[in-house]
């Protein structure tokens, strides 16, 4: 059998086809759904309709490339909306297919299990509306935590102003609780996998060097001055990053760096698994 899910996040709507659990292919549109949501509860008719065309895109790619069955699962930009029930329709009436909105806690577990399987350790998802953080101790989560901060909102709400960003990181990230990290912590989601691109000086994207690299905290702090230091044109000229990802990777970079310090954190490993993987596992189909 296979299998394709697609993960339709605030900034990104992503593709995995998987077949008996290894991955036959992955894709990426970055159509940008959660644009101004910092500002606005409601999701935008211009970013509602290049979202649904890429599902659709990503749907019909699936059954060409003999697909048995495709699910799809909704994250922050969706659940948060108070338009979500049109966005919903409009994908039901281009794809027939059903979106499973997740929670933040949701969101939060099958990116742990995608990332980790079973084993003890511990995520930092920054995606586009949120981010979240879990940590499995025993075989049994010991602390799980979603707040609406990410890189789109972030970058909504401050720009580029370093200053600002630093301020509203550091008044959201106290809502986590300061639990000591006595187990291996991985970053996911696309602000954790173009840092890792970045710090490797991939020209282009490459899923396979990117799983596992460790990112040093000192690293990162050298990488996120050199990113407020680069113009988003410059930026955009960055193979390995989406043109969408030039725009919000600096307030990105600079959020996972104050969660770094804020877990006392020195380095962290980076996983290319993530929520994809993570909602097949949990549906039994891997």
């Amino acid at each position: 059998m296979k299998y394709a899910v697609i993960d339709i996040g605030s900034n990104s709507v992503r593709l995995l086809i998987q077949s008996d659990g290894k991955t036959l292919y992955k894709g990426l549109n970055s159509t940008r759904l959660g644009e101004g949501i910092a500002f606005n509860s409601r999701l935008l008719p211009a970013a509602m309709e290049r979202t649904a065309l890429a599902i659709k895109e990503f749907k019909e790619k699936a059954l060409a490339l003999g697909v048995d069955e495709v699910y799809a699962f909704a994250t922050a930009a969706v659940r948060s909306a108070l338009n979500r029930a049109e966005f919903l329709s409009t994908v039901k009436r281009l794809t027939g297919m059903e979106i499973d909105v997740l929670s933040g806690e949701a969101e939060a577990s099958v990116g742990l299990t995608g990332a980790l399987g079973n084993a003890d350790g511990g995520i930092i998802d920054i995606g586009g509306g949120s981010t979240e953080f879990t940590m499995r101790i025993n075989n049994a989560v010991a602390y799980s935590k979603s707040i609406d901060l990410g890189a789109v909102r972030l970058y909504d709400l401050c720009g580029r102003d370093k200053e600002l960003l630093n301020q509203t990181i550091q008044n959201n990230i106290i809502q986590f609780k300061k639990v000591n990290c006595a187990v291996p912590v991985y970053g996911i989601g696309g602000t954790a996998t173009s840092l890792a691109a970045l710090a490797l000086g991939l020209k282009t994207y490459d899923g396979q060097k990117i799983q596992d690299f460790v990112l040093q905290k000192t690293q990162l702090q050298t990488l996120s001055d050199r990113l407020f230091e680069t113009s988003v044109e410059e930026l955009m000229k960055i193979s390995c990053l989406t043109p969408s990802r030039a725009q919000i990777i600096a307030g990105g970079a600079l959020l996972l760096l104050r969660l770094m310090e804020y877990f006392q954190l020195s380095a962290i490993t980076i996983s290319e698994k993530d929520n994809l993987e993570g909602y097949l596992i949990q549906r039994g189909l891997q």
